[in-house]
């Protein structure tokens, strides 16, 4: 009798324990996948009044009104170029300083890293109001240039962190071996420590990306209103366009999000991102 009512209590346990599950599933769907299915409804729509369940009517006519809008084509036009340039620039720059972080034990080491990641835990607009000053004396609000540098503020911590992280990965016997069977410094960077480390810095391609692609507090107060990224032209529409064409731009500006995320799900599930935020 105690044995049947153990497996009665187990029996119950796990089915209250799927019901939990599986109404948190259903609930993260709705969270996530709601507002997306909300914006392909919105920008099919000829109109949608309340309290009527389904759109009016369905048409193609804003995806025609995104194409024909010059400030639209030139805000997703400048997106999809400024936003590798930052990024091939923050690698340019911050792999090799993530490399001497994982290679090299130097004074004030942890100290560069605590930093780079404090510089990023605080609200910008502060930030972005004093470079706003030295920009007006070097004459760069309204460039490109100046877009990029503000981009690139947003950018360091995962070019920075998660490739040293990456580095740091790289079993140091490997790369002895290889030195030992005559490889030079440069061939065991490049088919040993490169390879291994190419999945936590492709993670780190991809957050950089999206930190830049997304970013719009700095981009508006330095570019607008001579430049708009998607994300800065988001405020005009808004304000100023029927909500169906921000419906449109709001799916075309997670478009390349979802691309890249799919691309590297599997290396940001097996944990490269999270590793990226451990200090050594």
């Amino acid at each position: 009798m105690a044995r049947e009512k153990t497996t009665l209590n187990l029996t119950s346990g796990s089915w209250i324990t799927r019901v939990f599950v599986g109404a948190f599933i259903v609930f993260m769907a709705i969270f996530i996948l709601g507002p997306l299915f909300w914006l392909a409804a919105r920008a099919f729509a000829t109109s949608w009044t309340f309290p009527n369940l389904l759109p009016d009517g369905v048409t193609f006519k804003w995806w025609g009104t995104i194409v024909g809008d010059k400030s639209l084509l030139d805000a997703i036009r400048n997106s999809l170029i400024i936003s590798p340039i930052v990024v091939l620039v923050s690698a340019f720059f911050c792999i090799p300083a993530a490399y001497a972080f994982s290679r090299y034990n130097f004074f004030g080491r942890k100290t560069f890293l605590i930093g780079i990641f404090a510089a990023n835990a605080f609200p910008t607009i502060g930030l972005y109001a004093a470079i706003a000053t030295l920009y007006y004396t070097l004459n760069l609000m309204g460039t490109v240039l100046g877009i990029i540098i503000i981009q690139l503020l947003g950018t360091i911590i995962f070019m920075t962190w998660i490739p040293a992280a990456a580095f740091s990965s790289v079993p140091r016997n490997l790369e002895d071996a290889a030195r030992d069977a005559g490889a030079s410094k440069l061939r065991v960077f490049r088919d040993i420590t490169l390879r291994l480390a190419m999945p936590g810095i492709l993670v780190a391609f991809v957050m950089s990306f999206l930190a830049s692609f997304d970013e719009a507090t700095g981009t508006y107060l330095v570019g607008a209103p001579e430049i708009y990224t998607m994300p800065t032209k988001m405020y005009a529409l808004v304000l100023n366009y029927p909500v169906q064409i921000a419906a449109v731009f709001s799916i075309l500006l997670a478009i390349p999000s979802v691309i890249l995320i799919t691309v590297a799900r599997k290396h940001i599930i097996g944990g490269h991102l999270a590793e990226g935020f451990q200090i050594k």
